[in-house]
Order: structure tokens, then sequence, then C-alpha cells
């Protein structure tokens, strides 16, 4: 299955053929991942429960064991991301209120592991 290849907060990006570009296999996966991040939860009203709002612990000092938390369930939620074996989380707290977030996981569809470093 494909998607638009859409990276979060960014534009729509045209493919080699003039059309829209599409993200597939681990790269969908990873966009999915994204995506649910830095949603805030309840901005879609169809699932209020889809996102982990990342962006609301942007400069909160002691945000580091909510951030492991809420990227934890938000992941174990994700249909892409393989359950076996769980997702390896690391939050480490980067001077006052920096908080460095390094997720690895395994693509549910392709088996390929991924690991994503995301600064909050």
């Amino acid at each position: 299955m494909a998607d638009a290849a859409l990276v979060f907060g960014g534009d729509l990006a045209i493919g080699v053929s003039g059309d829209l570009a599409l993200a597939t296999g681990s790269g969908l996966t990873e966009q999915r991942v994204l995506r649910r991040l830095l949603t805030n939860p309840g901005d879609y009203i169809w699932q209020l429960s889809y996102g982990a709002g990342l962006g609301q612990f942007v400069g909160v000092a002691g945000a580091a064991g909510a951030v492991g938390a809420v990227t934890r369930a938000q992941l174990l939620a994700e249909a892409r991301v393989a359950q076996s074996p769980l997702p390896q989380i690391t939050v480490e707290q980067t001077g006052t209120s920096g908080i460095a977030l390094t997720i690895a996981y395994q693509d549910a569809m392709t088996g390929q592991a991924t690991a994503l470093t995301l600064p909050v």
C-alpha cells in the first residue's frame, strides 16, 4: 500500500513522472510514526486518542518520563510498527529543559529495523 509522500509539516512532493510522489515500504512507516508522534491528541476528531503531541513537551523541564510513556503508547497503537520485538525507546534529558528521544522499531510490513532520533 502507498500513501502520498508528505513529511509532517512539509509540502507534498512531486514524483519523477510529474505526479504526486508516493511513500511506500519503510518510508511510509517512518512517515506514519512521525505523524502519530507529532499530532496533538484530539486533533483527529474521528479518532481522539490518535497522537502523542510531542510538541507540548518542548521546553518543559522534567518531562522525560511523560515523553517516553506517551511515545511507547502511540508506537504500540501504530499498525505498521511490529509488536515483537517491542520498540525500544530511550529518553535523555539534555540541558535544563531539552529532551533527546531515540526510537528503535521494526517495520511490521517489511521487517526492516529503523531508528529515529528526535529533539523534543
